[in-house]
């Protein structure tokens, strides 16, 4: 069974380049391990960087045991729902690829916050 999206379509790759996922497949895939679930597809900007660095989670400096290669302004991630929803709290959330959500985002965030902060997908990934 193919994953959902928070639309209720199929689930649309989120990044290739940097590649994404809690299993690095370039989707914002979830399951029963990803404890963080990493389902929002983002485009980071330095300002959510800086705040997610400032919450303890350095997301700019590589960690290539995990397959991290440290990200930068513009780059598309799939980030932990509840990280998302606190910067959208404290001001700093990052614009999201709706097509590239998975459905269980809704689970903890309404649609209606994630269409409010949307942009569309982008077609070189």
């Amino acid at each position: 069974m193919k994953a959902l999206n928070v639309l209720g379509t199929e689930l649309k790759p989120c990044c290739y380049r940097p590649r994404t996922g809690f299993y690095r497949d370039g989707f914002c895939r979830t399951g029963p391990e990803d404890l963080g679930v990493h389902t929002v597809c983002v485009e980071v900007t330095e300002e959510f960087l800086k705040f997610s660095q400032m919450r303890g989670n350095d997301l700019t400096t590589p960690s290539p045991e995990v397959m991290f290669p440290g990200l930068k302004h513009g780059d598309r991630w799939c980030l932990c729902a509840s990280r998302w929803k606190e910067a959208l709290d404290a001001g700093y959330a990052p614009r999201v690829i709706i097509e590239s959500t998975h459905i269980k985002t809704l689970q903890l965030i309404p649609r209606s916050l994630l269409e409010e902060h949307a942009i569309l997908p982008d077609p070189e990934l």
